[in-house]
């Protein structure tokens, strides 16, 4: 069956957020653990759900670092945001031919739209699945299995598009394509470990990847 229906990550697949991401950890992490980690440090921690990656740290303190951090995060947000290449003239060209498209992120259902609307994205998707949305985040089915139900969409016309393991993942685990994307904060060689059906090397890859030719 053709692809008709496309999710996407947020953070570092749709929009450049790899700065503001960074920039929050190391305030909330210089705050709780003065000097012990620097920008590298972080990279590892980009992709899981914040609470998963602090109660990896300190348990007993895992919410109130997450609280710090999305008060840093929402503060700095529309300054450290960034748009990548090619996104939105490919999300506004999908949209014109009508496929269904939606988001599925870790982030907060709200947040998640903060960083829509600033990339004038939003518009364009009938569903996004947030943090706040699933009880369990991916890599576990249940944020796509939910986008696909809101799109009136099942597993065998859907493709799910990641910077991330966690999307890959949850892809397979839902039984839908996947495409990895070459920008990934951790690199393209990180994601094709999980090999995901498709690499695209810039988001209008994907106009030809299900059969537009503009």
């Amino acid at each position: 069956m053709m692809i008709r229906t496309i999710l996407f990550d947020l953070d570092g697949t749709l929009i450049d957020t790899n700065e503001l991401i960074i920039q929050s950890f190391l305030h909330t992490l210089e705050t709780y653990y003065p000097g012990r980690y620097k920008r590298q440090d972080v990279l590892p921690f980009i992709g899981p759900s914040l609470y998963e990656t602090f109660s990896s740290l300190d348990p007993e303190r895992a919410e109130e670092m997450v609280a710090a951090y999305r008060a840093f995060n929402h503060a700095r947000h529309d300054e450290l945001i960034r748009e990548f290449d090619t996104v939105y003239e490919t999300i506004e060209t999908l949209h014109r031919h009508g496929f269904r498209l939606g988001v599925v992120t870790t982030k907060m259902h709200d947040t998640a739209l903060m960083g829509l609307r600033k990339t004038r994205l939003e518009p364009f998707f009938s569903c996004v699945i947030g943090l706040d949305d699933v009880t369990r985040p991916k890599p576990d089915p249940e944020p796509i299995y939910k986008a696909l139900e809101a799109l009136q969409s099942t597993p065998s016309e859907a493709l799910m598009v990641g910077d991330n393991y966690h999307d890959i993942l949850a892809g397979k685990n839902a039984g839908v394509k996947t495409a990895g994307v070459a920008w990934a904060i951790k690199g393209r060689d990180h994601l094709e470990q999980y090999e995901p059906d498709y690499m695209l090397e810039k988001m209008s890859d994907l106009l030809a990847i299900v059969g537009i030719n503009e």
